[in-house]
């Protein structure tokens, strides 16, 4: 680790992971940018905002930088269907969290509000059952009240956790802000990530969550969501059109049956498939080319910060770089950019939710991603962390050993790390 280098040695082998972007786990000693002299400082930072400012937009919120007038006319028509708050009479409902994808997804637009929602499940003989006959494992916690006229035949109420459940779980909406990148990086390079770190470091090493892609029919990559459940930004669309506003679709043709009565969709207002997969398409444009957030501006503290986030073992599940494929949109065909995450599942011990979702068992969690987290004001899947100290303090399970090699830092040292992390 650096720790164990010299501050000059450490610097050289960081700098060279920087400009020379040569893999997607860099190893220890090759994570940050180089910590020099102050007139070196700034010399790195403009090197390093070459590589990645080409990426992120000015400000949050914006496509990504360089798209043809088609791809950004897609991006804008894609912004606009996001922004629209859906009615009953277009397919709402008859249960859903919100009436539309901005009201969780603002602050600003493509951001997060810290909506929380609600998962539930309970253990039989030691097996996880999401209790769907109840209408779990997500809860839809609205209804869109009376229907079928004066006096009305049916009301449709939100969702409750029935009384058997025995394990619930809150989940913080998340930002979407750059996931066309993760996106474009081919499964290979996740499954080869994994394979690193199982030689390198098995005791941290993350499983990638393999689950079923409904447009190519085949197992692929998880890399959304908490669990890391859903593979591609269109099954995303899909999924959370159907699960988050109740409108089907051609891949999510079946409404949520509220609380498991089926029977109560005879009283559905719209019971035809609800959108042709137009809406599906624009979602999945507009967060296909929205950009990633911007980096903070890089000191000397920040370049020391980051060689301890790396010494400490954060960087063993946030990793720093990735690398996306080939891509008919060349601003996002072969670009490296900084996530600070593998989008692998990794046993977190008690930090887990408790819900299993594909191959994830309760305690695995999908590294989340460490860009924007300056912007954010709840942390971990639930939000129940307020700083960025607290989140480090929850970590358990494989995040055990970096939490502990953060503790025996010195207060200055820690201070230091902080600094970069808040700096993403």
């Amino acid at each position: 680790m650096c720790m164990r280098f010299s501050w000059l040695k450490c610097s050289a082998l960081t700098s060279i992971a920087v400009l020379s972007l040569a893999g997607c786990e860099p190893s220890q000693d090759e994570v940050t940018n180089p910590a020099a002299d102050d007139a070196t400082v700034s010399g790195v930072d403009s090197t390093v905002n070459a590589h990645f400012a080409g990426l992120a937009a000015s400000s949050l919120g914006e496509p990504l930088p360089r798209l043809t007038p088609d791809e950004l006319a897609r991006f804008e028509a894609g912004k606009e269907d996001f922004s629209e708050i859906e009615e009953v009479d277009e397919g709402l409902g008859p249960v859903f969290n919100e009436a539309g994808c901005v009201v969780c997804h603002t602050n600003p637009v493509g951001g997060t509000t810290n909506r929380l929602e609600t998962r539930f499940g309970k253990l039989v003989n030691g097996v996880f059952d999401p209790m769907a006959s109840a209408g779990g494992s997500l809860i839809q916690d609205q209804g869109i009240g009376a229907v079928g006229g004066d006096p009305p035949t049916h009301t449709f109420n939100a969702e409750v956790v029935p009384d058997d459940a025995t394990i619930r779980a809150s989940r913080i909406t998340t930002p979407l802000f750059g996931l066309g990148l993760v996106d474009a990086v081919p499964d290979a390079s996740f499954l080869e990530l994994a394979r690193r770190q199982a030689r390198r470091n098995p005791g941290t090493a993350g499983t990638a969550n393999m689950v079923f892609d409904i447009a190519s029919g085949s197992m692929r990559v998880g890399k959304f969501g908490w669990k890391s459940q859903v593979p591609t930004l269109h099954q995303f669309s899909g999924d959370a059109y159907v699960n988050e506003m109740g409108i089907t679709s051609p891949e999510f043709p079946d409404e949520n049956c509220p609380n498991g009565d089926c029977a109560a969709l005879a009283f559905n207002p719209r019971q035809d498939v609800q959108d042709d997969g137009e809406a599906i398409v624009l979602f999945t444009d507009f967060m296909s080319l929205l950009a990633p957030p911007a980096r903070g501006r890089t000191t000397l503290e920040t370049l020391r910060g980051g060689l301890l986030f790396a010494a400490v073992g954060c960087a063993d599940c946030h990793t720093p770089v990735l690398v996306t494929g080939p891509s008919p949109v060349a601003a996002l065909s072969k670009k490296a950019f900084t996530p600070f995450s593998d989008f692998l599942l990794h046993d977190m011990g008690s930090l887990g939710d408790g819900i299993v979702q594909g191959i994830s068992t309760g305690t695995q969690m999908r590294t989340a991603p460490l860009w924007g987290v300056r912007n954010r004001t709840a942390l971990l899947h639930d939000g129940r962390a307020l700083t960025i100290e607290a989140a480090i303090a929850a970590h358990d399970g494989q995040g055990r050993f970096a939490r502990r090699n953060f503790s025996r830092l010195s207060r200055r040292s820690r201070s230091t790390l902080l600094a970069f992390v808040k700096s993403l």
